[in-house]
């Protein structure tokens, strides 16, 4: 099928040289009989002179064209791609140089000359594209790795500036000390206070139970307060939203969270952990607070008074000024006094620090 194809093809090729030179031909020689002088017949001794004359080129062309398809199989796609890209520029540059010169009026010239420029350079540009393809790999991969970087960049400055959200529970809004936090200026960007945090406030406000109802009122309080003395990098965001399909405050939180996106400010365990598990960033008072505690280290001297029982019948609970618990070993006899105490062990727990002492014997 292959073979009858070319040969088909230089069947045409015959025709068309026929068409076109055989009349001119006989123009220039002027002793050819008049009626080879019609492009008709010339078209007719072009089909007849290579149909007979292209049987061997044409199996070997074949045979060409086979070895160019093995050749291509087996070649890199890179190669062929760079290849090919080299051939498309090649004959887009053929063409343009062909424009002129089939403007020249020299029959020949403007018939021919274009094949032969459409040729070589289409030649020329794979030969560039296909030698060349190392350099311009290394190029396009250059290109490649720089707009990754310069987007890796442009992503890491937009994070970098971006300040998230940060949501407010009821817990830490009644706790009262995110106001003095945002007042000293560590906390930036937009707090958002939910509709329906603001209305579980309400509703402790307005408890039957006198010490619901100081909590509640001391909530609104604090957001009055946070409102009137906003810091420079503090916004306040009402965020309207009820999400009627959950029943409880903590998980619309955590809705919440997940749609602005943002982060939870709270002081509760439980609700720390849920955010833990839902893959939600936390900022919770208390550890904050804890971190800011004074270090205190086994063998280390305290002056306390021992306040209360322990949960063991020889302990005795004191208390330093941070609010720190202290259980005394052997304080249960010294409660109500003022005794010095060595430190025996600290823990830090998710709840606060707890420290261990044992007090000196005078």
């Amino acid at each position: 099928m292959l073979n009858r194809l070319v040969h088909l093809l230089f069947i045409f090729i015959g025709g068309t040289l026929g068409y076109l030179f055989i009349p001119e031909i006989s123009n220039v020689l002027r002793e050819i009989p008049l009626w080879l002088i019609n492009p008709y017949v010339g078209t007719a001794f072009g089909v007849i002179i290579f149909y007979y004359t292209t049987f061997g080129l044409t199996h070997y062309i074949v045979n060409l064209m086979k070895l160019m398809e093995e050749s291509i199989i087996k070649a890199p796609v890179t190669d062929v791609i760079f290849g090919t890209m080299g051939l498309i520029l090649g004959l887009i540059v053929a063409y343009l140089i062909g424009i002129p010169i089939s403007a020249i009026q020299i029959p020949v010239v403007s018939t021919i000359s274009p094949i032969f420029v459409t040729i070589f350079i289409g030649y020329l540009g794979y030969q560039i594209g296909f030698k060349k393809r190392h350099e311009l790999n290394n190029l396009f991969s250059l290109t490649r790795h720089f707009s990754k970087d310069k987007k890796k960049a442009e992503e890491g400055a937009h994070k970098k500036n971006r300040i998230e959200m940060k949501i407010l529970d009821t817990s830490v809004i009644i706790d009262g000390r995110i106001a003095d936090i945002c007042e000293a200026g560590f906390i930036e960007g937009t707090l958002v206070i939910p509709d329906f945090v603001l209305g579980e406030l309400q509703h402790i406000a307005d408890s039957s139970d006198k010490l619901k109802r100081i909590r509640g009122q001391r909530g609104l309080d604090i957001l009055n307060k946070i409102r009137n003395n906003l810091h420079a990098n503090v916004e306040i965001e009402i965020y309207e939203g009820k999400f009627p399909d959950i029943q409880e405050v903590d998980s619309k939180l955590v809705k919440l969270a997940k749609v602005l996106p943002g982060v939870v400010i709270t002081n509760d365990f439980n609700l720390n952990k849920v955010c833990e598990l839902q893959g939600i960033k936390v900022l919770n008072i208390n550890d904050l607070a804890n971190a800011m505690k004074p270090i205190v280290l086994p063998g280390e001297k305290l002056k306390v008074q021992i306040i209360k029982h322990g949960k063991e019948y020889h302990q005795g609970i004191a208390y330093l000024n941070d609010g720190t618990m202290i259980v005394v070993d052997d304080g249960q006899e010294h409660i109500g006094q003022n005794v010095i105490v060595v430190v025996s062990k600290a823990l830090q727990t998710s709840t606060g620090r707890l420290i261990f002492a044992k007090p000196i014997c005078s």
